[in-house]
């Protein structure tokens, strides 16, 4: 039983000590940011490469994206989902007009775990089955479903102490192991196109288009995990596009609201049938604000060319990494990951002394970047001089 707390309880010494010290902490404090630069309390400015983890598209405070917030906040700020909102059906019908998923309908939640865990769900439900195959390195969300086909002994000890079937794992773009695991007790096979915690590891086209048949030819579901890699990350909106391989499902997150919480499935007509009324829900689920962000996020995307410039910028930060010694860089577009031939941890830290910020990842070695697809060419050679004194 839950006791009451004396009302003689101690304050914490400090603001961060009311926190779970859950996560690791970037030697920034924020308080204010546009485009690709943070500014801290004594107006020091920090180069952003890490993107908030891949969520800020636009850059932060994005003028379009903030007028938008501010317009439909002064409207409307909230209704749940028991009644229509006309940003909701406009952000839908925009979604489905950017994906290849035939007869795509839209459902929209609050995160990436949010949506994968939805996607599970009607994978399941549409075919009648209960497993899960899933790619080593997949990470894919820490809700129980999601835990259960995440790659890793600590994540899939959590789902197994909530009494959740565990996924069978196939190796990362094994297409013989695709062959053997896949089959007529499968409800989904889950892969996401550019595994962005194993360092923007990028499936080869021949395992997703095998990922492809052995799903049609067991009436199994293919998800797409696009939560770190879509939105115009990786040189299309959607992976799925770049990669030319067509799923049932394909789940996003991240960078579509330029900030604010959203997830969202898109999910074809084969599994979308017969989804009625109380099937799904999400309180927050596709909420004005939300609604009004997510909008003007993608019509800064079509207006500003940022995903040509994710391929631009892209491919130029890989030319000047593999020009520094660089052995290795994986990825797409603005989701990369550099094999720094040295602890990753360690050149993090050095660029962080230069006040940039970027990302480590799964594999020790590997530095990933994800920053604002607004990046610009004179970023991308400012991080790339500080890459330089760093390897140096």
């Amino acid at each position: 039983m839950l006791r009451a707390m004396p009302t003689t309880a101690k304050e914490p010494e400090h603001a961060t000590d009311a926190l779970f010290p859950v996560y690791a902490q970037m030697p920034v404090r924020p308080v204010s940011g546009r485009g690709s630069w943070l500014i801290d309390a004594e107006g020091n400015q920090w180069l952003d490469a890490y993107g908030g983890h891949a969520v800020a598209s636009t850059g932060h405070c994005h003028p379009h994206v903030v007028g938008a917030i501010a317009r439909q906040a002064g409207r409307l700020l909230f209704y749940s989902t028991a009644v229509a909102l006309e940003m909701r059906e406009q952000l839908a019908a925009e979604l489905v007009a950017r994906c290849q998923v035939p007869g795509a309908r839209v459902f929209l939640c609050n995160s990436g775990a949010e949506a994968n865990e939805n996607a599970l769900h009607l994978a399941r439900r549409a075919t009648g089955r209960s497993g899960v195959v899933a790619v080593e390195g997949g990470w894919h969300g820490r809700t129980v479903a999601t835990l259960a086909c995440t790659h890793g002994e600590k994540y899939q000890t959590w789902a197994r102490a909530a009494g959740m079937p565990l996924a069978r794992f196939v190796p990362f773009d094994d297409v013989a192991a695709l062959g053997r695991t896949v089959d007529e007790t499968t409800a989904a096979l889950i892969v996401e196109p550019v595994q962005g915690v194993q360092g923007a590891r990028d499936c080869a086209p021949e395992f997703l288009r095998a990922a492809r048949a052995a799903c049609d030819r067991h009436g199994a579901a293919l998800i797409f995990d696009e939560i770190q890699c879509g939105v115009g990350r990786c040189g299309a909106f959607t992976a799925a596009e770049a990669y030319g391989v067509i799923p049932d499902i394909i789940a996003m997150a991240k960078g579509l609201a330029s900030g604010l919480p959203v997830g969202a499935i898109l999910v074809g007509s084969k599994l979308a049938t017969g989804v009625k009324t109380g099937d799904l829900g999400s309180t927050f689920g596709g909420g004005p604000v939300v609604c009004a962000a997510a909008l003007a996020t993608l019509d800064v995307i079509d207006r500003e060319g940022l995903i040509a410039n994710a391929i631009t910028i892209g491919e130029r930060l890989r030319r000047g990494a593999l020009a520094l010694g660089v052995p290795k860089v994986q990825g797409r577009g603005l989701l990369l990951g550099l094999h720094v031939g040295r602890p990753a941890a360690e050149v993090q830290k050095a660029l962080f002394a230069r006040r940039i910020l970027t990302g480590t990842s799964a594999d020790p070695h590997v530095l990933r970047l994800m920053p604002p697809l607004i990046f610009s060419a004179g970023e991308a050679d400012r991080l790339l001089e500080a890459l330089a004194e760093v390897l140096r």
